[in-house]
Formats: structure tokens, sequence, C-alpha cells
């Protein structure tokens, strides 16, 4: 596989240069804080673009799947409520080990992300895959009265559906 530094893909982005890239790297080994910190700082970087690069970035090296094909287990389909799933675009498929495998879109991949490390116990890793396969899984898997699977590719859901889901 290979690598795919957030460096890179800023300067494909056209938000920093070859230079400001080498500048970084340099601060990033003498300090060892994130390359996008550092260029947010160092060069007033916006934290949506380092956020947006850091989307590409993963989604180029992540697995990508069929959710309707992947095997799901019942503990880790109960490991967040119906209303979660669609909120955040997340389905829980199963546990591998002691990690959970949590389904998300690359669109989606950063508010799937601050879900799982700040809302669930256990560790988990994300797989990727496309929007309209995540809303059929969850239509089927977490129904919610009012959603279908259109919804997971829209940026904004219908938070009264949401409020009365659960």
């Amino acid at each position: 596989m290979t690598t795919v530094r957030i460096g890179e893909v800023l300067m494909n982005r056209g938000i920093l240069t070859a230079g400001q890239v080498e500048v970084i790297l340099e601060e990033q080994l003498r300090s060892h804080r994130p390359f996008g910190e550092l260029a947010e700082h160092m060069f007033n970087i916006d934290p949506t673009d380092i956020e947006q690069a850091w989307m590409e970035q993963y989604a180029r090296l992540a697995r990508h799947v069929d959710v309707m094909k992947e095997s799901k287990d019942a503990r880790a389909m109960q490991s967040i409520e119906r209303r979660q799933a669609w909120q955040f675009r997340v389905m829980p498929l199963r546990f591998d080990g002691k990690e959970l495998m949590v389904a998300t879109t690359p669109d989606n991949l950063c508010r799937a992300l601050r879900f799982v490390t700040r809302c669930l116990s256990v560790p988990c890793y994300i797989v990727l895959t496309e929007a309209k396969m995540l809303g059929e899984a969850l239509e089927r898997h977490f129904p919610l009265p009012g959603m279908t699977a259109a919804f997971v590719g829209q940026n904004q859901l219908n938070p009264m559906v949401l409020l009365a889901g659960d």
C-alpha cells in the first residue's frame, strides 16, 4: 500500500508549497507535533483545509466495503442506538477481537470518527462504504421513522425525526 502524506495532499490542493512542507517537516522532527497542527500555526492554514486533507488521506488508505455483504454480529449492532446510527452515519458491523468495525462514508468520516472516539467505550476502526449502501443498511438494520437511504448523502438531517426516533 502506498503511503499518502498529508503534506502531499495539501500541496496537490494548492494550499501549501513544497518549501512550506519541508519547513513543517523540519519543525515536526524537532517538536514531534502533528503536521496539521504545525501547518495551522506556522502558515495560518485553515483547520477545515487540514480536516479535508486528512479525510482524503484516510479515504485513500482505508478499506472499502459493501456493508450489506459484510458479516454482522448482534453485540456490535447493539453498541449504538438507531438515532446515533443515522445522526453520525455509522454502521457497527462486528467485533474483530476487541475492536469494533464501524462503516461510514468518506464524506461523513470526520463526524463518524468524532462519534466513535467520544461516545463509544470500545476501541474502533473505520471502514468506508458508499452512501447508498450505508443508507440501505441503516434502513434495514436501524429503521427509524422518516429516515430513508437518501438522508445519508445529505449534510443535514431532520432533527425532529431524530428526536422522535428512540
